[in-house]
């Protein structure tokens, strides 16, 4: 993933509650509703435990934007009752990146 530097990157680190209670099938929509957002770039995630979920992003106000999306408030008013046991969401400036990949030639 190669993206115009700067951009932004919002880290939601969690960790979940017992059961699923519909969270694999929002998490599809959510990924899918936030790949249609203006400013959206990409999107990277984790789960063994604890979960880490990355988004890329252009600009501070497109980050707002997707905060404040109807769906993805529903969203985050369930993982608030059922699905996340902590929570912690940084926004950070990527200014440099850099990659390893041993299978390029």
């Amino acid at each position: 993933m190669e993206l115009q530097k700067p951009y932004y990157a919002v880290i939601f680190t969690s960790t979940r509650t017992e059961g699923d209670n519909g969270y694999g099938e929002m998490s599809i929509e959510m990924e899918k509703l936030a790949r249609q957002q203006p400013g959206f770039l990409d999107v990277e995630s984790a789960r063994d435990g604890i979960g880490i979920t990355v988004s890329y992003w252009e600009s501070l106000e497109a980050i707002t934007d997707w905060k404040a999306n109807v769906d993805h408030r529903v969203a985050q008013r369930n993982g608030i009752k059922e699905w996340y046991s902590w929570y912690k969401v940084r926004i950070c400036l990527v200014e440099r990146e850099y990659d390893f990949n041993q299978n390029k030639k």
